[in-house]
Formats: structure tokens, C-alpha cells, sequence
């Protein structure tokens, strides 16, 4: 069923059950602040977001092109700031695939669909060697940075695939192709794949990955 959404296109693939903070000072984006906090339902304030393919979140010009696959979040913390600007916290729930964005008078405004993803069995073997190669991952990287997760790793194979998507260090167009997966098997195939790359690489060179898009705090607007 399509839906109207406000949309907040951002420089990072967001991916369902990540928290993200964000600071927001653009007019259009503080339009869609005091938007969602006039919602009286917090259940309800609940705005799009899709990776910006080519562009910025900030400027005139702004993105030149999108990806169509992103997330529906939540608004869950505001910090009203006095010059208008605010620091939000947001909850990623489920995907959308953006059909069509619009300007909007005061922010723009997606036409969405949901994209559902569907219950399938993962085999048990896939489910211990993807949380033995993100361990694996975590042992080599806590020698040279901070650890990329915090606490246990969820047992349950749909939600262990979001976490390991979401930590996983790598470019954009890989982490978009993790969001894109058809089902919780097919990510974490990926994303074992992608994980066991780069513990080869580090075991070659000792440094940081090349990107660490998961790690910036504060996703400027």
C-alpha cells in the first residue's frame, strides 16, 4: 500500500532497530521537527529516510540522487534547542522503497511502499559461523580501535542480521546491498562475506577500514 511520508534523506544506510542521533539546524528539517512534534501520538511521529546516492544533506542543491530502498523511523528524543536548531534521537522500525519524492512546501515528502521482509528459516549452521566471524572481527579490530558492538549478540537470525549489517564497516553501495537483501538468510550470507574480506585484509595491513560510515555520531543537515 503506498503512503505519504516525510522523508529525511541522509549520507548513511540506516537499518531497522538502529538508533540514530542526528543534529537538525536546516530549515526544512526543523519544519519537519515542530511537523512531528505536533503529532500527539509519539507512536505516530514517524518520518522516511533513503541513502543519498550522489549530493549532501545540506545546501540549495542537496541530493542529486537517492537510493530507493531505506527505513521508516521513529522519532523517540528531542532537545529543543533556543536558536532553533535540534539534537533528535530516531529508531529505525521497518523498510520503505521510495517510489517518489516531492519538495514539499515546508520539507519534502516521499510516496512510499512498505517493503516487508519475509519469515524464513536460516539455517543453524549460517546463524553460529556469522556470529563466529563478527567475534572473530571484533577480537582483531579491539587490538587498533574501539569495539563495533556492545553486549551479547542476539540469537534471533533476523534481528542478528540487522545488528551485523549495521556494524560492519564498510562503503555505502555494500551496506545499501545488506539494507536491499531479500531475507534474513541472504544477509547474513553477505554479510559474513563481506566480514570475512576484511578480516583478510587486516591480517595483511593493521589499520582502521577504509570507511567506518556506521560510526559517525552526528549526521549533519
Amino acid at each position: 500500500m503506498t503512503d505519504r511520508l516525510p522523508m529525511f534523506p541522509l549520507s548513511t544506510v540506516v537499518f531497522p532497530g538502529v538508533t540514530v542521533p542526528l543534529r537538525v539546524f536546516e530549515d526544512r528539517y526543523r519544519a519537519l521537527m515542530h511537523h512531528l512534534l505536533r503529532i500527539e501520538d509519539p507512536a505516530e511521529r514517524v518520518f522516511g529516510s533513503v541513502a543519498i546516492r550522489e549530493g549532501y544533506e545540506v545546501g540549495d542543491h542537496g541530493a542529486q540522487s537517492l537510493f530507493r530502498v531505506g527505513v521508516r523511523l521513529q522519532l523517540t528524543e528531542v532537545d529543543a534547542h533556543e536558536d532553533g536548531t535540534f539534537d533528535i534521537v530516531a529508531v529505525g522500525r521497518d523498510r520503505i522503497r521510495l517510489d517518489r519524492l516531492e519538495r514539499g512546501d515546508l520539507f519534502p515528502v516521499g510516496e512510499v511502499d512498505d517493503l516487508p521482509e519475509p519469515t524464513v528459516s536460516v539455517p543453524a549452521e549460517l546463524v553460529h559461523r556469522a556470529r563466529a566471524t563478527f567475534t572473530a572481527y571484533r577480537q582483531a579490530l579491539s587490538e587498533i580501535s574501539a569495539d563495533p558492538y556492545r553486549g551479547s549478540l542476539p540469537t534471533d537470525p533476523a534481528y542478528l542480521s540487522w545488528v551485523l549489517a549495521a556494524c560492519a564497516p564498510l562503503p555505502m553501495a555494500e551496506r545499501q546491498q545488506l539494507l536491499e537483501a531479500s531475507d534474513a538468510e541472504e544477509r547474513l550470507v553477505l554479510v559474513t562475506e563481506l566480514l570475512r574480506t576484511e578480516l583478510q585484509a587486516m591480517n595483511v595491513i593493521t589499520s582502521l577500514p577504509a570507511t567506518e560510515v556506521a560510526r559517525t555520531r552526528w549526521s549533519p543537515n
